[in-house]
């Protein structure tokens, strides 16, 4: 869409001239350009395909693709300022010297690291790996009233932002770290008290904090 919508301003018969061959060509390019590696020929005929067919209002079309086209430069101008975010969250830890002790947790990311240490401020200031899990709204809470016994759920309290942060660094770590693998497929998977798949990584996501808490740099 990129293609049609911006290098050709939506004028389909200028892309329809470029041939079948030479719209891959230039799909491949603007990938490349994005850091994807190349493009899916199935769906990429799709499109192609689609330029030269009558079926709707074609004249419609015209502004249908000039508002398609604002949308993508918004979610580029959105894509370059999450890649230069990211750039200077490395560059505080490099600057910090912390990059080489967070990534020592295997799954973990320097950009995940850099944002669960963004809500977290200095790992050092929490008396516990518990404490630094429960101020992520992680730590699991008892339903107790009397003689009544409920389901045990997350607190719910904390910061948000931390929580979210912690979460989202689950996911590398499920693939890359072998550890947090193995345990998530045995919470998944035992006979007695498995949990959901939402469970396990809220239980992998508390692991992932409390090793940053036993990682952390020492205050002398």
């Amino acid at each position: 869409m990129t293609v049609i919508c911006q290098r050709d301003g939506g004028d389909l018969a200028r892309t329809r001239r470029l041939g079948a061959a030479r719209f891959e060509q230039a799909v491949r390019r603007e990938i490349t350009r994005r850091g994807g590696c190349k493009p899916s020929l199935r769906i990429l005929r799709h499109p192609f395909t689609a330029l030269a067919d009558p079926t709707g209002v074609t004249a419609h079309r015209p502004g249908a693709l000039e508002r398609v086209a604002f949308l993508l430069q918004d979610w580029h101008t959105a894509a370059d300022k999450l890649a230069d975010t990211e750039t200077r969250m490395t560059r505080v830890l490099d600057e910090l010297k912390l990059t080489e002790l967070v990534t020592s947790i295997p799954g973990l990311s320097v950009v995940g690291a850099a944002a669960i240490l963004a809500e977290t401020g200095d790992p050092s200031r929490f008396a516990s790996a518990p404490a630094l899990v429960k101020h992520a709204g992680l730590a699991p809470r008892d339903k107790l009233s009397g003689t009544f016994v409920g389901r045990t759920k997350l607190t719910g309290q904390g910061r948000p932002a931390l929580r979210l942060a912690a979460w989202r660094a689950v996911w590398g770590a499920q693939r890359s770290n072998a550890v947090h693998a193995a345990r998530y497929q045995h919470l998944t998977t035992r006979e007695t008290n498995k949990l959901t798949a939402t469970q396990a990584q809220t239980v992998i996501a508390a692991a992932i904090l409390r090793q940053l808490h036993a990682r952390r740099p020492s205050r002398d």
